[in-house]
């Protein structure tokens, strides 16, 4: 009988997961997002679906409460987590583990091991947290090879100034769901694009953590403030703009 409840799980969740539509090139608004709320929490979902490279992505930002109780700690079995800290201060603990991060912190966990983020300041701690599953097989060794599950500081991280503003390098790197993961963050001090449009491989996601801006996709024009950010399928022409003569800075992260 539990080997029949098992089976009957496991094709009810294939057949969400085959269900799912793709995701749609665009921006993802910060003040769109729906939002759940409970006792000491609140979140909500921009997206779920599939993309070039994954069979599922799920987006979403969540915003713990001053003494917010943590969830239980748990391991994802089948997806990777990218977590990102908008604002706040997180203890993250990995497999027993733990870092403190605060705003421009990212996280990521590999699958199979336990988790659990808490809000250990003052203050709301927000974040935006990515799972998603390749349409390839997982490979852990990759991701070990890779460097494993990774916790980082944005102050822990060199700021390289250039003539439009600077960036700071996050990671390059291949892991348990990707050939290659690359992020960075990208200033730019004054009016104008960051490089000429282009297209690649990658899937790629541009989040605004500060400033306006304004991106080009596949030829239609899109706008994004704090918190917003621009999803880019593979191969479709684009290009990044500062929208004002006020810096602007966002996280630029890409997969294959």
């Amino acid at each position: 009988m539990k080997i029949l409840l098992i089976s009957i799980l496991c094709v009810l969740v294939l057949t969400t997961i085959a269900q799912l539509p793709p995701v749609n090139p665009g921006v993802y608004r910060w003040a769109d997002r729906p939002v759940k709320i409970s006792e000491d929490r609140e979140s909500g979902v921009f997206l779920e679906g599939t993309s070039p490279h994954f069979e599922y992505i799920k987006i979403h930002a969540t915003t713990q409460y001053p003494g917010a109780k943590p969830g239980p700690a748990h391991a994802n079995k089948d997806t990777e987590e990218l977590i990102i800290v908008k604002e706040g201060t997180m203890k993250v603990t990995i497999d027993g583990k733990s870092s403190i991060l605060g705003a421009g912190g990212v996280v990521l966990i590999m699958p199979q091991q336990m988790q659990s983020l808490e809000n250990i300041g003052n203050s709301k701690l927000s974040y935006y947290a990515m799972k998603y599953k390749s349409k390839k097989p997982k490979n852990i060794e990759r991701g070990i090879a890779g460097g494993g599950s990774l916790m980082l500081n944005a102050d822990s991280l060199t700021f390289k100034p250039s003539e439009r503003g600077g960036s700071r390098a996050y990671f390059d790197r291949a892991t348990a769901m990707c050939e290659r993961m690359e992020m960075h963050v990208t200033q730019l001090n004054k009016k104008g694009p960051s490089h000429n449009p282009h297209s690649h491989i990658e899937t790629e996601i541009i989040l605004v953590t500060s400033g306006k801006t304004e991106m080009t996709i596949d030829g239609k024009e899109f706008k994004a403030g704090e918190g917003d950010f621009y999803f880019i399928n593979s191969e479709l022409f684009h290009g990044v703009r500062n929208a004002s003569d006020q810096p602007c800075t966002y996280f630029a992260f890409k997969w294959k």
